[in-house]
């Protein structure tokens, strides 16, 4: 009876493992898609253009960017909530949408966990501070000690973006009482930071990377835990006396939920084996960005994490989108 069970079990296991590799084979049987729920030219979209060309060298097929924009993200996102479980369609999303959308909108068409499966992250991008070159805020430590006596402003992207909630965790943080300035986009605020109409900008370091390299812009620190790779000058807030801050938005693929185990670890691996690539990591580290390589379960739980951090920094901030 024993060795009659071990023949079904192990005849059963078989047949599993024959079934998850006909299923991994067969999500190649036509293009697959990446949709970035962001316009073209940012940092979503041109990672996941450098992952669409690697793929599709590595597949043999067709591998498409589709942007769909709108809503802070969610009209993409929720597109491929309901596209097929197969593996032809996938996200190409960002803490900034994924984990803080959540907490800033009162309703959304999907459930950032339960109407998606974590494929793979690609990398981590952080944040800077910069101010003009006049800016009497050299460190940290100039605006821990400024921003609790003058009254100084930041600008951001919108309520409840990024670029806001990073000056809401600053403020909680060095007990300071900067004053949020939301625009309509990044640019708008840039453009009033360089004309003297506001004090500083949290932004992504590859948006600045360039006036910062020019002179036009001086970074004060970087909001990730360590200093970046591709700006090793610039310190990180966490050095400068704030060792607990630490933002550093994850990019990564999600599928549909329901999309196979054995498509998922495919695509994984897949993804796995080109991150390794030295001129992707250097294409990667052109764009700021540093490479990010991690199991689908493991990112599960950085989503997880995420969503419980930004649900308490999106609730002080007082941010709310109907």
């Amino acid at each position: 009876m024993i060795a009659r069970g071990l023949k079904i079990w192990a005849l059963s296991l078989g047949l599993c493992l024959t079934q998850g590799a006909v299923l991994a084979q067969e999500f190649l049987s036509r293009p697959v898609r990446i949709v970035v729920p962001q316009t073209p030219g940012g940092a979503s979209d041109a990672l996941a253009r450098i992952m669409a060309q690697r793929l599709s060298e590595k597949w043999g097929q067709s591998v498409v960017v589709e942007n769909r924009a709108g809503a802070g993200g969610n009209v993409g996102m929720e597109h491929v909530a309901q596209a097929a479980a197969d593996g032809h369609t996938l996200l190409m999303s960002y803490a900034g949408s994924h984990a803080i959308n959540p907490a800033l909108y009162k309703k959304l068409p999907f459930d950032p966990e339960k109407d998606f499966e974590p494929v793979a992250t690609l990398a981590t991008l952080p944040f800077v501070l910069v101010v003009r070159p006049d800016s009497p805020i050299k460190t940290i430590k100039d605006l821990a000690e400024q921003g609790t006596r003058a009254p100084l402003t930041f600008g951001s992207a919108g309520n409840g973006s990024v670029n806001h909630l990073l000056g809401v965790m600053f403020n909680a943080a060095a007990k300071t009482k900067l004053e949020h300035i939301p625009y309509r986009g990044a640019a708008p605020a840039m453009q009033d930071l360089m004309g003297g109409q506001i004090n500083m900008v949290f932004t992504s370091l590859p948006s600045v990377s360039g006036a910062i390299k020019a002179g036009t812009l001086r970074p004060v620190a970087v909001t990730s835990a360590v200093r970046s790779g591709n700006f090793p000058q610039i310190p990180s807030i966490a050095e400068s006396g704030f060792r607990e801050f630490d933002v550093s938005p994850w990019f990564g693929l999600f599928a549909p939920a329901k999309t196979p185990a054995a498509v998922v670890r495919r695509i994984n691996q897949d993804v796995q084996d080109i991150l390794k690539n030295k001129d992707v990591i250097e294409r990667f580290n052109a764009q700021g960005a540093d490479v990010l390589i991690t199991q689908p379960a493991e990112f599960a739980n950085m989503l997880r994490r995420d969503l419980a951090k930004w649900a308490v920094v999106v609730k002080e901030s007082g941010a709310q989108i109907d």
